[in-house]
């Protein structure tokens, strides 16, 4: 037979070939038979939490309570009574009164026995108490703010002018759905609102309104018979009056059926009744009398002044007076 002589190198591959092939043979007769066994996988161990340390909780916040709302509050309108006042005693909004009672949205057809549904407003969970105001709430509470009892001849643009606020803004801190306003209504003036003073130079803002003036004489009540007697209206003074302010004395005859009414404007705490409004007739008239500070805002095409509120009115007094044929009585 020949003779095959291999180099060494190559003896030791065929040797491994020939051991890898004879491995494999055995391994897939093995796993024939079933007796091949599968390693036993590695159990991974955790570590137990340490002594002392608790699961943390979670905690899911518990819901807000819900409140049913309450039902409306029949109010019958009394004398004098506007939709600004019914609101404000009640703490609601005018128009929330306006949108349950289909009422126009001026709310101006209220009548003395008509009953309307007042809401009630519906309650809220108190926030949590917090130890600084917000920014919204600081600036409010910062805000100086007067009570304002609307007068015979005003109206929200004059008012308006008089304190230098929009009438946007009047609208909005009284709840106002128009611009109509009415005699006796009571007007939140915000004083914080005032309008930027236009211009490079800057010009001296409006007074806060006057007080009301502390009528003096005559008392309230008093009676005037004789024909020849002259009646002094004085008052207290509310203050220094500016150049362009004055007092706006008014006079009306109650018991006259023509409404006889007179208003002066004087810079003096004193007014002398006119003779000429003296009562003609045989009998006594209630005369009724009262006061209010105002401002000259302008004059009209014929150079007449144009006056202004500048402040409250004063309480009216009532007095009486008899007609000019009405002899003096004897003491």
């Amino acid at each position: 037979m020949p003779e095959i002589t291999l180099s060494l190198p190559v003896a030791l591959g065929l040797m491994a070939i020939i051991l890898i092939i004879g491995a494999g043979v055995v391994f897939a007769i093995l796993r024939g038979t079933g007796r091949v066994v599968e390693p036993t996988p590695t159990a991974t161990i955790t570590p137990s939490p340490t002594a002392g340390a608790s699961p943390t909780a979670t905690l899911t916040p518990s819901p807000l309570p819900s409140f049913t709302p309450l039902p409306p509050i029949e109010y019958t309108v009394k004398e004098n009574e506007y939709c600004s006042t019914i609101a404000y005693f009640f703490n609601v909004s005018i128009q929330s009164i306006v949108l349950l009672n289909n009422l126009p949205a001026d709310c101006g057809t209220l009548y003395v026995g008509q009953k309307l549904l007042i809401p009630q407003p519906t309650p809220t969970a108190s926030p949590m108490p917090t130890s600084t105001l917000s920014e919204i709430e600081a600036t409010e509470e910062a805000c100086e703010k007067f009570s304002y009892t609307v007068t015979e001849n005003d109206t929200l643009s004059s008012i308006s002018l008089n304190y230098n606020i929009s009438i946007q803004a009047l609208k909005d801190y009284n709840g106002l759905t128009s611009d109509i306003v009415y005699q006796g209504q009571i007007l939140i003036i915000p004083l914080c609102k005032r309008n930027p003073t236009p211009g490079p130079t800057p010009t001296a803002t409006l007074p806060p309104p006057y007080p009301a003036p502390n009528l003096l004489l005559p008392a309230d009540g008093s009676v005037f018979q004789a024909g020849n007697e002259t009646i002094t209206l004085q008052w207290a003074a509310v203050g220094t009056l500016r150049e362009n302010e004055a007092y706006a004395v008014s006079i009306d005859d109650v018991t006259a059926a023509s409404g006889r009414k007179i208003v002066e404007y004087v810079t003096d705490t004193k007014f002398i009744v006119p003779s000429s409004f003296r009562p003609t007739e045989d009998k006594p008239h209630i005369i009724r009398w009262w006061v209010q500070p105002v401002r000259q805002t302008g004059t009209t095409s014929d150079g007449q002044p144009i006056w202004q509120s500048a402040g409250a009115v004063s309480i009216q007094r009532v007095f009486s007076w008899w007609g000019t044929n009405l002899a003096t009585p004897t003491p």
